[in-house]
């Protein structure tokens, strides 16, 4: 199941009510617009709702960090660029970049591990074989492509 490197089929726009008290988009939101593009891959990769419909599973993002780079304004629109980084058994890890369309400037970065959980019973189980391959494939796919070089990156004071 090709995926296109990176993956960006995911564009949104600033709305009014995502603007803060500092006249640009709160942090909050960018989370947001990144959770949307995150549906998106995962809608390619078959791991979306008619997924978790159907299965009685789904995704628990685990850990993730953000990297805000340019403040966005109320009507900016963006694009959430994607990879797929990686995956075992039960786990995903994935990164996102945020655009600005008008000018392609990244406005904000973000890199996040996901767990595959079964809904009913709230654990942790194997992805399914369809799944765990067309998730390897994608990973092959962006891997062979290169990762962005800000992956990895941790909080800490020079």
């Amino acid at each position: 199941m090709p995926i296109e490197t990176p993956f960006d089929r995911y564009e949104g726009e600033v709305l009014p009510e995502w603007i803060d008290g500092n006249g640009h988009m709160n942090l909050a939101y960018y989370v947001v617009l990144f959770d949307y593009g995150t549906d998106a891959i995962f809608e390619a990769l078959g791991f979306g709702h008619a997924y978790r419909l159907a299965s009685g599973c789904g995704s628990f993002a685990v850990e993730s960090h953000t990297l805000y780079e340019r403040e966005l304004l109320v009507g900016a629109r963006v694009r959430v660029r994607s990879w797929v980084l990686g995956a075992d058994s039960k786990r995903l890890h994935l990164a996102h970049e945020m655009v600005r369309i008008a000018d392609g400037a990244r406005a904000a970065a973000q890199e996040l591990k996901y767990l595959h959980v079964d809904l009913t019973q709230r654990r942790v189980v194997p992805f399914p074989e369809s799944l765990r391959s067309n998730v390897a494939e994608a990973a092959a796919e962006h891997e062979a492509a290169g990762r962005p070089d800000w992956v990895g990156r941790k909080i800490a004071l020079p």
